[in-house]
């Protein structure tokens, strides 16, 4: 299953690299593209579900990677202004 590693660039200016076990993330995030700070969090949220959910059904068990990802972004995200906007700067 090939992984995604995305960077993003937080409200306040900090930049983040992200990992994604699986293409699913790419279905939610766009390179580019900058998306409000709530929905950003709620499409990584979506992406990084469907993307464990599709570890587990190869192997059997969810992906505590992808879940650890989200909890970082959940966490860092509640550190930022509401009102914020987050950038996907690139997906490999």
């Amino acid at each position: 299953m090939p992984e995604v590693r995305f960077s993003i660039r937080w409200p306040d200016g900090a930049e983040e690299s992200c990992y994604s076990p699986s293409t699913a993330i790419k279905r939610h995030l766009e390179a580019g593209r900058t998306y409000p700070l709530g929905e950003f969090v709620e499409r990584a949220r979506t992406g990084l579900h469907e993307a464990s959910d599709r570890v587990a059904e190869k192997f059997g068990f969810a992906c505590s990677s992808a879940l650890d990802q989200l909890n970082k972004i959940e966490s860092t995200a509640s550190l930022q202004p509401a009102n914020g906007e987050v950038t996907c700067l690139s997906m490999t």
